[in-house]
């Protein structure tokens, strides 16, 4: 080989096609580590260039615009471009939970082995399915069934009592998701069940706690986080309550045991997951005493919204530049800080009448609020309209911000 063809082996820079990098917003932060770390980064989405965020542009060494993300030939001749035109691409990666499904077909269409294929990709979508590898890795779970007649929802029903939750086998969110607490909800859900696949499942009592994680190619944890959710974010959505999460640096041992052993169970590589248990409220018998965790789904990409962000206060590092070492380099590169803190997103809804003005909640927390915003039209549903993003120190103070936002007259 001439010196030539060895400079240029060594000049070859990474191509990373990151699929819909404008959304969630956020996310020009995964292209701007990358970009740091001397990657082709290459953009492929729907919205205009001129509409994209200028350091999203700043990020992108270029960007192809399609009609439709969700138009695959239209998708498959973007990669098949930047393929003619940059080399071997060596990634594909959207990090959203709508595209997972594509950007394996992507993987395996072009040959690209740095992700989840067509073959495995289903088992990381369907929550039947995902129950059988908790399992595997000997975390417990909630008894589940498919839905096919309302005959056998109630043979279930009469193995675990009510409630019951009904949702997509396929799917994300609490969007057609039904809690069933009687026959005659259960009757009326089979009269107006959307027309898709759906899974039954024995109610479980307790928070969500997510075991949230950057993996190497090997499957081992180079950051490692924990978030807790509300038990229910159906009942948030139908009954228009308030919304409040926390994540928090100091993951339980009980919830690092097994989230670590669900990632070697699903054979997961080279991501960010985001991975749910309950953590029960109460014994349940056959499930574990109060405390214990309980496999509940699993997501191959980051927690929604501003949580990876939450992620960086609570631990005071960089989760996109961890992200984005574990692409290139397989290593977190990082040091841990060791810091031991809270961060907590409390929102507000305008249909509400509450105890604390915006002012005593800004005169009271402004030195400790990281982010404070209306949420979009589109997320108010889910999020409610109006948000706080604080740190606190420990929990005592986390629920204390909780209570004196949430407060109502």
């Amino acid at each position: 080989m001439s010196l030539g063809s060895l400079f240029f082996l060594f000049e070859e820079k990474m191509n990373f096609i990151f699929i819909s990098p404008n959304f969630p917003y956020t996310y020009w932060n995964f292209c701007d580590r990358l970009k740091q770390n001397g990657v082709n980064v290459l953009g492929i989405g729907d919205s205009s260039y001129d509409a994209l965020n200028i350091n999203l542009k700043n990020s992108l060494t270029e960007y192809y615009k399609v009609d439709s993300l969700q138009d695959y030939d239209q998708v498959f001749k973007a990669v098949a471009f930047f393929s003619f035109k940059y080399g071997k691409i060596d990634w594909i990666e959207s990090n959203n939970e709508f595209w997972l499904e594509q950007d394996a077909r992507l993987r395996t269409d072009f040959n690209i082995n740095t992700g989840i294929k067509s073959d495995k990709i289903a088992n990381y979508k369907s929550k039947y399915q995902m129950k059988e590898f908790y399992r595997k890795a000997g975390v417990p779970v909630a008894r589940i069934q498919h839905v096919t007649t309302i005959k056998k929802a109630q043979e279930f029903v009469k193995l675990t009592g009510y409630p019951v939750f009904a949702k997509p086998e396929i799917g994300v969110g609490a969007t057609d998701t039904f809690k069933i607490t009687n026959d005659e909800e259960l009757q009326d859900f089979f009269n107006r069940k959307p027309d898709f696949p759906y899974v039954i499942e024995e109610f479980v009592n307790g928070d969500i706690c997510s075991y949230d994680a950057i993996v190497d190619n090997e499957g081992n944890p180079l950051f490692e986080s924990m978030t807790v959710w509300p038990p229910s974010v159906a009942d948030i959505v139908k009954y228009q309550l308030d919304l409040m999460y926390y994540t928090a640096s100091d993951l339980p041992a009980g919830l690092r045991r097994l989230g670590r052993a669900a990632v070697k169970a699903f054979e997961v590589q080279n991501r960010f997951v985001h991975l749910e248990f309950f953590r029960l409220s109460a014994d349940k018998p056959g499930l574990g005493k109060k405390g214990s965790f309980v496999g509940l789904e699993v997501n191959m990409r980051p927690a929604g919204g501003y949580t990876p962000d939450m992620m960086n206060w609570a631990h005071s590092t960089d989760v996109y530049q961890i992200w984005a070492d574990m692409v290139t380099s397989n290593k977190r590169l990082l040091p841990d800080s060791n810091q031991h803190q809270y961060c907590v997103f409390a929102s507000r809804r305008d249909i509400h009448d509450y105890v604390h003005s915006h002012e005593e909640i800004m005169e009271r927390y402004g030195d400790k609020m990281l982010m404070c915003e209306r949420m979009p039209d589109m997320m108010a549903p889910q999020m409610g309209n109006q948000m706080y993003t604080a740190y606190a120190a420990d929990l005592k103070k986390t629920l204390e911000f909780i209570k004196f936002v949430h407060q109502q007259k």
